[in-house]
């Protein structure tokens, strides 16, 4: 437990400048094309994150998705948002985090249980 405990104080921004510094790098890289850390997750890499965007309303998605496009329009044009647009920018405002963990605490209730999978794990 004390393991654990050091590892998140080292991964608090609030307590590790590198950590700080990282995050503000991620942080002006996400806002260069609009997206959210969460836009990052992949639907095809992990079906816990599929499950937990199927679950979410459309409204969210559906931004998630125009974020998503924009952003491979900008890379491809070698381009970045508007400078104004860019300071509006909530990188790090979350939307998946919680539904994600209802479902891997589902999945993991469920396993602990003996019961069958929500879903059937497949490779992409």
């Amino acid at each position: 437990m004390a393991n654990s405990s050091w590892l998140w104080s080292f991964l608090d921004p609030k307590k590790n400048w590198l950590t700080a510094q990282h995050m503000k790098s991620v942080s002006n890289r996400l806002r260069k094309y609009g997206l959210r850390y969460d836009d990052l997750y992949d639907p095809m890499y992990d079906m816990d994150i599929k499950e937990a965007l199927n679950r979410l309303p459309r409204q969210i998605v559906d931004a998630r998705n125009q974020r998503l496009k924009r952003a491979m329009d900008l890379s491809m044009k070698h381009q970045y948002l508007p400078d104004d647009l860019q300071a509006m920018q909530t990188p790090f405002r979350s939307y998946l985090q919680e539904m994600l963990a209802l479902v891997q605490k589902e999945r993991a209730e469920r396993e602990a249980l003996g019961a069958l999978p929500l879903y059937q794990r497949s490779i992409p």
